[in-house]
């Protein structure tokens, strides 16, 4: 049986983890749109299901979100690749590891904490990867510059 609050927080998790998963599919990663959605609704199913299990057999509700936790490790570490170009999927790790914990939000009805998180997600996405050009060109005029002067040695 679903309780309205429980609708109300697999709604929010669709839409929470749509609005992350779309800033990933803008930009082109394979985690994108689908992935976060579904892991922010997985995380947020899982929840109301330790919340309901919790009152229907007076258990913990920490060994479910403890599972949660682990099986999000476990798709965040495929998520990053290493190769000789160096270390490739951090942030997707990342966003994965978010977009879980933004379902276990909604999934405890920790509206207000669901809503904030990815509101914060999104801005650090978006703010950051803006950033990360500048970043990247100026490393790459250092890594550059180093170079250089071991050459005049």
């Amino acid at each position: 049986m679903i309780w309205p609050n429980d609708f109300i927080s697999i709604i929010l998790a669709v839409i929470l983890g749509g609005i992350i998963g779309l800033e990933r599919e803008m930009r082109g990663k394979v985690a994108g749109l689908r992935t976060n959605i579904l892991i922010c609704l997985g995380a947020a199913v899982f929840t109301i299901i330790s919340r309901q299990m919790a009152l229907q057999y007076d258990a913990s509700t920490v060994r479910i979100a403890a599972q949660i936790v682990t099986g999000v490790g476990f798709l965040g570490a495929g998520a990053i690749i290493q190769d000789a170009g160096g270390i490739h999927g951090l942030t997707s790790a990342a966003t994965i590891w978010i977009v879980a914990s933004v379902g276990m939000a909604c999934g405890a009805q920790f509206y207000q904490l669901a809503v904030i998180s990815a509101l914060i997600a999104v801005a650090v996405l978006i703010a950051l990867a803006k950033l990360a050009r500048p970043l990247e060109q100026y490393k790459a005029k250092q890594m550059l510059q180093s170079k250089t002067d071991k050459q005049d040695d």
